[in-house]
C-alpha cells in the first residue's frame, strides 16, 4: 500500500473531500515503549496465580482494552466469575506490581523522531492509551518532554478500545474532528478504535502481530517500525495536503 493509495482509499470510504490533519493521537504501549513483552508476562502470572488458563500471545490481542476490562473478561471466561470494579482494580494493582518486577521498559526506537516530526509539522500530539498505571503515565512526561499536548487514559473513558470512545475523546481534547486526526497504533483493537472513530489510522508492526492483521482491523497504512514512520511523515503529510 502506497501513501497515495492509502489517502485515496480513506477519502473514498470516509466521504471526506480532503484530509487536513490537525492532530496525532498516539498509543502508548508498543508505540512509545517496547513494553508488551513484559506486560504479557505479567498478565500470564496474574492469571496463573488465580487458576485461569491463558497464553502470552492472547494478551497482544487484548492490548488497548483497559486493565480492568481485561480482568473482568478473563475471570468471566476462565473462572465463571463476575468480579466487581473494586476487585478488578485490586487485581490490576497486583498485575502492575508483577510488571514492575520485570524491570524498566525501554523507549521505542523511533518514537521521539516521530513525535518531533509531528511537532515540527504543526500537529498537536495527544497520548491515547488504555493504561491505568500511574508510573507509566508519569514516565511519558519525563521521557518525551514537551512532545505531548494532552492525554486520554483508561481513567477517562467508559469503554476502552476497540470502542471509538478513546480516539473520539482524543480528537475532542485536540480541538478538532476525528477526520482531521492521525492515529498511530500497533494493536488490532487500537486500530479498530481509531478506524471506528473516523481517523486516518496508521499501523506499526512493533510486535508479533503481522501487517495483514492490522490492515484487516482497519489500518489505512502500515509501517514496519516507528523509525520507518518517522522517515516518511513529511512526505505523507505533503501527500495529504496535495489531495486537498
Amino acid at each position: 500500500m502506497t501513501e497515495q493509495q492509502a489517502i485515496t482509499n480513506f477519502l473514498k470510504y470516509s466521504g471526506q473531500q480532503a484530509i487536513a490533519p490537525q492532530a496525532a493521537l498516539v498509543d502508548c504501549d508498543g508505540v512509545l515503549y517496547d513494553s508488551m513483552k513484559n506486560h504479557t508476562r505479567a498478565w500470564v502470572k496474574l492469571m496463573q496465580k488465580n487458576g485461569i488458563r491463558c497464553t502470552r500471545d492472547e494478551f497482544y490481542l487484548y492490548e488497548g482494552m483497559t486493565g480492568t476490562e481485561i480482568i473482568k473478561m478473563k475471570f468471566k471466561q476462565g473462572a465463571g466469575k463476575n468480579i466487581t470494579d473494586d476487585e478488578a482494580l485490586a487485581l490490576y494493582g497486583v498485575k502492575t506490581r508483577y510488571f514492575h518486577e520485570l524491570g524498566e521498559m525501554p523507549m521505542m526506537t523511533g518514537a521521539t523522531a516521530v513525535l518531533t516530526a509531528l511537532k515540527e509539522l504543526g500537529l498537536k500530539r495527544i497520548v491515547v492509551t488504555g493504561s491505568q498505571q500511574a508510573t507509566i503515565l508519569d514516565r511519558i512526561d519525563n521521557d518525551y518532554p514537551g512532545l505531548f499536548d494532552g492525554r486520554i487514559t483508561g481513567f477517562d473513558v467508559h469503554r476502552g478500545k476497540p470502542s471509538p470512545e478513546p480516539y473520539m475523546k482524543g480528537a475532542m481534547q485536540a480541538g478538532c474532528k476525528p477526520g482531521q486526526c492521525l492515529v498511530i497504533e500497533n494493536a488490532p483493537l487500537g486500530v479498530q478504535s481509531g478506524h471506528a472513530a473516523g481517523c486516518f489510522t496508521i499501523g506499526v508492526t512493533t510486535g508479533p502481530i503481522p501487517e495483514k492483521d492490522l490492515y484487516k482491523a482497519g489500518a489505512d497504512i502500515v509501517y514496519p517500525s516507528m523509525q520507518a514512520l518517522a522517515e516518511v511523515l513529511p512526505q505523507l503529510l505533503a501527500a495529504m495536503q496535495a489531495k486537498g
